[in-house]
């Protein structure tokens, strides 16, 4: 990375710290950096260092520097990230097209050995722990018991990647959440690599990358295939970008938590509308942020939408850098560069911005989200109206009756017993309004007799990166338990509940504190270091309360720490999820109900039969600053990091491969060899307009990439629970799709057969099912109306609304529609990540013309489609547009020019070469 700049302004020079001496280049060298928002800063320095005269070049330096707030973005720039970061579900799959493509370069006459990261490329496994055991003393132990015998293969195969590769670390299982793990230890803040000195940058393979923007680190989330060419020294190709002030003043008030201002900023980003852009905090209040809340701020980023959410380097970052057991040499070069660059905050200045907002940080008030979005914030006053307003969406509907179950005004209610004394779930009343209601009687393991209804909350789990990083409400959590049980209150019988910390420190801070038995009282033992419910890892329900659900069709509620709650993402049985604070999530399991208002609902009794608020047991924000300066140490840190890599006895005793090349297992059925490369030759096949095509999937909007993507357990009855079984898998161990991302052949049946999809080819279905037009329309398994169609040689399409593809940023929802042999997907609008994974495959992403859709030109999806105008690219240009007809089966056809969103020249390269990595793998060959 050093000293091959073409340098034509003269950046280059030297930097001391101390008694170190560092080569650096000087953003002051170029006229108008210094009026650039922090992040634009960190940009222009990259193309500073970067510029080679062909893909970067002075003009691009120029146009960066001179960039205008008010403008479009619409000047291409090379950006090359200093590292990736990438946690083992979307790692493996990298691992796995890294050890291909070592093969695939041999075959091409090349040196395997050049498949190398050529970036620092760090993996930290921590999304394969599932929470099969809870609310006991020995849940972690089990937990990961279970976890290496589901994981062995995948796991002696990254240990192979470990020491295959050069700069490629991994960071084995119990240890803590990848973005927990690069903020408290793997980020740089400024880095050093051959002598030169320049700010951390990274992309990482989870959209929650973000988390490190609270460290002044410029990153974000990619989709496996980016960065994987980033790995192997491909620059990110980009817009610069327009970027959005936000100005944060006052402080938190009493009551009110980090959790609550981070929903209160995801429901103002996603009003105002930031997908695509920067956004950056500045302003007086940025100093009053601790580094963990700004973290926390960072991490919800593709909650609003952003690219980034960043907050630049000051006093706070340098004194969490000690905090966190970094060296005196390495705070001290911070510092001295960020001040240097101009990159040290400074709240008198106000840098320009493309938009501006602001948030009063008194103003937030307690909150959570849902049923099933991180935008839609609810007050917490508002909670339990807000559930009865919605809660017969999800109470299921049979023609010519009402609503499943009886209704009762709330005159007349049933009065159970609170769960604090064991009984049942509170009366669904409270507020003059009629509540559906199912009461079912239900006797738990031990004998217990509970009544479930509608609305109970299944799952409360501390779960996640984004509130597990954050001691201020790790804490207010811990001390709202141990007031609750010194009250003698107890959590509902029937709630699952669970304690995954981001990282090993928390649970030494809660030791150093005394606050562990209070946890564990009711029922938040530690279940694992890793991402568990959050993920939809949150492991089955106890067999009785599942049964319940199912047969009576009850609609329950989950209640998580986390940054995500899309239908059918946290469990198969869970309809309505809600997020919240740690301290909220165990209020909720002491509660029981979602239908239940803090204010004026008692959570229970105390020992001298006083009703109990939550009010009684929150918390003061003195408490917790108090605990937390008492309890939270550098030594912490320093300990649990000092061989981070090295990994516990279980992961050491691995038997682990060797080899410049990986012995694939035949009979695998966890990791296998992918095509991408089969009948691939150096030149490239030109790229052909989509004739005779059929729509896979009619979809409508907000369609995430949780709905296309593999996730969760995998059903028995599913086409990948067959693929399984055909090949001697037991049920028991069947384990998760994510699990299994290595293996193409599971990951292409679980494509978009998430349960809560509807296809709109159907009616009134949900579920991964299409029709199959060669087959007379019949209802079938998207994946097996796939293969049919491929095997008549039928291009695919789908036909999408607004905002297709938001959500995670995971490479295997466009691996597996490119594998399902979709050419094209038509939509309203893309989530950015998706659309460039979709081109990174070789799939075409295409736009209805403005103010269109699917249904206003008339299309129910049982057409035959044409594409034509893309052989365009073959000559080196991209069309604007490309001609689509729509062929009716009575012989009319809608026509309509559709918009090709390969956005850059280099999208234009890799689609060309049908893919990034074919795109890649020529260029290292001919390189």
């Amino acid at each position: 990375m050093s000293g091959t700049s073409a340098n034509s302004f003269g950046a280059q020079g030297a930097l001391q710290v101390g008694d170190a001496s560092y080569d650096i280049y000087r953003l002051g060298a170029v006229d108008g950096s210094a009026n650039l928002p922090y992040s634009l800063k960190v940009l222009l320095e990259n193309l500073l260092r970067t510029e080679d005269g062909a893909n970067i070049t002075a003009d691009h330096i120029r146009a960066l520097a001179g960039w205008d707030p008010s403008a479009e973005p619409d000047t291409e720039i090379q950006f090359t990230p200093a590292r990736v970061i990438m946690q083992d579900f979307t790692g493996v799959p990298c691992v796995v097209d890294l050890a291909t493509m070592r093969e695939a370069v041999a075959e091409l006459g090349g040196d395997a050995t050049k498949i190398n990261p050529l970036a620092p490329a760090e993996l930290v496994i921590d999304h394969s722990v599932i929470t099969d055991v809870f609310g006991r003393a020995d849940a972690f132990e089990r937990n990961v018991e279970l976890e290496y015998q589901r994981n062995k293969e995948r796991y002696q195969f990254l240990r192979w990647g470990q020491t295959a590769f050069n700069d490629f670390k991994v960071v084995p299982p119990g240890t803590g959440i990848v973005h927990q793990v690069n903020i408290e230890h793997l980020a740089r803040t400024v880095m050093v690599r051959d002598g030169v000195a320049y700010p951390d940058t990274c992309v990482g393979t989870d959209s929650h990358t973000t988390m490190v923007n609270g460290l002044g680190v410029l990153g974000w989330g990619v989709g496996g295939i980016e960065a994987e060419a980033a790995m192997l020294g491909q620059p990110v190709s980009m817009l610069i970008p327009r970027v959005v002030g936000f100005k944060l003043s006052g402080q938190i008030p009493s009551g009110a938590t980090a959790t609550d201002v981070v929903l209160t900023i995801t429901e103002m980003l996603r009003k105002h509308g930031v997908v695509g852009k920067f956004v950056e905090f500045y302003g007086e209040g940025v100093s009053a942020v601790p580094l963990a809340n700004r973290a926390t701020i960072g991490n919800m980023s593709p909650e609003f939408g952003s690219t980034c959410a960043i907050f630049p380097i000051d006093e706070v970052t340098t004194e969490y850098l000690r905090l966190t057991g970094r060296s005196e040499e390495s705070v001290a070069l911070v510092e001295a560069y960020a001040k240097e660059q101009g990159l040290w905050h400074d709240a008198s200045v106000e840098p320009k911005y493309s938009e501006y907002l602001e948030l009063d940080l008194s103003t937030v008030v307690p909150s959570i989200a849902g049923p099933k979005r991180p935008q839609d914030r609810i007050a917490l006053t508002d909670a339990k109206t807000s559930f009865r307003k919605v809660l017969p969406e999800y109470v299921e509907h049979r023609e010519g009756d009402d609503v499943l179950g009886d209704s009762f005004p709330a005159s007349d209610p049933p009065t159970p017993d609170s769960p604090a004394n064991g009984g049942s779930a509170p009366a669904l009343t409270g507020d003059g309004s009629t509540r559906s209601s199912r009461p079912v009687t239900v006797a738990l393991a031990g004998g217990q007799e509970v009544e479930l209804d509608h609305g109970i909350v299944a799952i409360a789990s501390i779960t996640s990166c984004t509130n597990t990083s954050n001691p201020s409400v790790m804490l207010a959590a811990a001390l709202l338990a141990k007031k609750a049980v010194d009250k003698g209150l107890a959590s509902a019988p029937w709630v699952k509940t669970s304690l995954a910390p981001g990282s090993k420190v928390v649970m030494d801070y809660y030791e150093k504190a005394g606050l562990i038995p209070y946890l564990e009282k009711l029922g938040f033992h530690l279940v694992g270091y890793g991402c568990t419910t959050c993920i939809g890892n949150s492991g089955p329900l106890p067999e009785e309360v599942s049964a319940a659900v199912q047969e009576n069709d009850l609609a329950v509620t989950s209640v998580l720490s986390g940054n995500r709650n899309f239908e059918g993402r946290i469990n198969p049985d869970v309809k309505m999820n809600y997020l919240a604070s740690p301290p909220l999530v165990i209020a909720y399991a002491l509660a029981g109900t979602m239908d239940f208002d803090f204010e004026t609902d008692a959570l229970g009794k105390d020992t001298d039969g006083n009703d109990v608020f939550l009010r009684d047991i929150w918390p003061t924000p003195d408490e917790v600053e108090r605990t937390i300066a008492t309890s939270i140490n550098q030594e912490m840190f320093s300990t649990d990091y000092a061989d981070v890599f090295a990994g516990d006895q279980r992961w050491q005793s691995l038997p682990t491969p060797e080899g410049e090349t990986f012995a694939w297992d035949g009979e695998s059925t966890y990791v296998r060899k992918p095509p991408y490369f089969e009948g691939m030759s150096m030149d490239i096949t030109p790229v052909e307009d989509v004739e005779g095509a059929r729509v896979l999937a009619k979809l409508g909007d907000s369609v995430t990439t949780d709905h296309i993507s593999p996730a969760g357990s995998i059903k028995a009855d599913s086409p990948a629970g067959r693929y399984l079984a055909e090949h001697g898998v037991e049920r028991k161990d069947f384990n998760s799709y994510g699990s299994r991302r290595g293996n193409h052949e599971v990951m292409i049946r679980g494509t978009f057969a998430n349960i809560r999809l509807k296809n709109l080819l159907l009616d009134g279905v949900e579920g991964g099912f299409t029709r199959n037009f060669l087959a007379g329309g019949e209802q079938t398994a998207i994946f097996d109306a796939a293969a049919a169609y491929q095997e008549a040689g039928v291009p695919l399409v789908i036909l999408a609304g607004k905002e297709y593809g938001s959500g995670s940023s995971r490479d295997w929802a466009a691996k597996g529609t490119r594998l399902l042999g979709v050419k094209a997907v038509i939509a309203e609008s893309y989530e950015r990540i998706h659309r460039s994974n979709l081109i990174g495959m070789g799939v075409l992403p295409l736009q209805f013309p403005a103010g269109e859709s699917a249904d206003s030109l008339g299309l129910d999806g049982t057409e035959t489609f044409s594409v034509t105008g893309v052989t365009a690219l073959n000559d080196g240009t991209t069309p604007r547009t490309v001609k689509v007809v729509a062929a009716r089966e009575g012989g009319e056809s809608v026509e309509f020019d559709a918009i090709v969103r390969i956005d850059t020249p280099g999208e234009a390269d890799y689609y060309r070469n049908g893919g990034i990595l074919q795109y890649v793998l020529r260029s290292l060959v001919n390189g």
